[in-house]
């Protein structure tokens, strides 16, 4: 995908008393009714002060949790999320009953310029999980033009995620358009030497990314529960460690293409073991993971190794925990590996934070000040790392 195909906000011209459709996301963690963290509300905010100081009326929609799709349910309403944007903007952010419909369109009729309302749980109709046209047809119906801010939902063809983009002038939030262009720095003609740290338990979900990265790469440093797979693959022994057998050959393959494309790959040489993850008694190995014992975090002189490779970087990806990190017996590689990309960015490199569990770790460890860019989809994120397909980012390419 040629990323500088996007349109920006500015490319909608005047947007002066003009109904604009934003999709935004807003599917906060919630206690009850309360939001127990508004960054994703937060996140969203420079796209909308933008568009409601250019004079848009402003439609605000997004999904919540996973409704059955078949009407409103009270757990799921957006209630709490109209309450807290409106404190946010110091304006009232009006809830609407439904998100289409009669009713909602004349609603909409009444926005004033540079005000805005919110639509009702998208979510509460199955087809917009779906991707139906004719659901996106009456979301489309509502506005003259559209405004992508939701990148953790770029990668699904939900109706409002795609229909609007193809039938009205469109155009990516500063959200969207900040993540596109961070991922681009890695992806296009990174600054060199150019490093990925990828951890996470699931190698299946990392072997399309590594596959895709190994052409724009200099070094990749590989940690978490995805590692053992690949030591297996080396006729290292991994005890009871974490594994995928199905996928030892692609893990043997991608080491073979890593080495004809001359890119490093570090793997780990010793290991934080324990009988399980629950076990308080942990130590330190070298070289196999005996029988018996799990590994769960990298070990001093693996992460000391993945440390210099950070301080070699001039881009840095970090994708995935080196270890369960959320237990303090097993975070210090994560903890190096975070500290060591901080660092580096302090001294000029650029660096890419994945979203989902990469994110937690910065946030963890506090150092996502000290990052270049933390990003705000987990899913969205690996599925733009992969090549794969981005249907909300291909509708807003005319």
């Amino acid at each position: 995908m040629d990323f500088s195909k996007i349109p920006d906000i500015d490319s909608l011209g005047d947007l002066n008393g003009k109904h604009v459709f934003m999709r935004a996301d807003f599917n906060v963690p919630l206690d009850g009714e309360s939001i127990t963290s508004d960054q994703r509300i937060t996140a969203a905010l420079p796209t909308i002060q933008l568009l409601l100081g250019k004079g848009a009326k402003l439609i605000l929609a997004c999904h919540l949790g996973r409704p059955a799709g078949n009407g409103f349910e009270k757990k799921y309403s957006l209630a709490p999320v109209a309450k807290r944007l409106s404190e946010l903007l110091g304006a009232d952010v009006s809830l609407l009953p439904d998100c289409v419909g009669d009713q909602t369109k004349k609603s909409v009729s009444g926005i004033h310029e540079g005000a805005a309302v919110l639509l009702e749980n998208l979510r509460f109709h199955e087809s917009e999980s779906k991707g139906s046209e004719e659901f996106g047809k009456q979301l489309a119906s509502l506005a003259d033009a559209y405004v992508n801010d939701a990148f953790g939902t770029c990668h699904r063809s939900d109706a409002s995620m795609v229909w609007p983009a193809k039938l009205l002038p469109s155009a990516a939030g500063l959200l969207v358009k900040a993540e596109v262009d961070a991922m681009a720095k890695v992806l296009d003609n990174p600054a060199r030497p150019c490093l990925a740290v990828l951890g996470g338990a699931k190698v299946s979900d990392k072997i399309p990314l590594i596959n895709n990265l190994l052409p724009k790469v200099n070094e990749v440093c590989i940690g978490g529960g995805m590692a053992y797979t690949f030591l297996l693959s080396q006729g290292i022994g991994i005890g009871n460690s974490l594994c995928d057998d199905t996928l030892v050959d692609d893990c043997k393959a991608i080491l073979a293409k890593a080495s004809e494309l001359g890119v490093i790959v570090h793997l780990p040489s010793d290991h934080v073991v324990g009988d399980s993850i629950d076990a308080e008694g942990v130590e330190e190995v070298n070289g196999d993971v005996p029988d018996g014992k799990a590994a769960f975090d990298i070990g001093d002189n693996t992460a000391t190794r993945y440390a210099d490779a950070i301080k070699r970087a001039k881009t840095i990806l970090f994708n995935g925990p080196m270890g369960v990190f959320e237990k303090e017996r097993f975070s210090n590689g994560t903890q190096i590996v975070v500290r060591a990309i901080a660092d580096a960015t302090s001294e000029g490199a650029f660096s890419v934070i994945g979203g989902g569990d990469s994110a937690s770790a910065v946030e963890h460890f506090d150092v996502a000040e000290k990052v270049s860019h933390v990003s705000t989809g987990g899913g969205a994120s690996l599925t733009l790392l992969q090549g794969a397909e981005m249907p909300a980012l291909a509708a807003l390419i005319k």
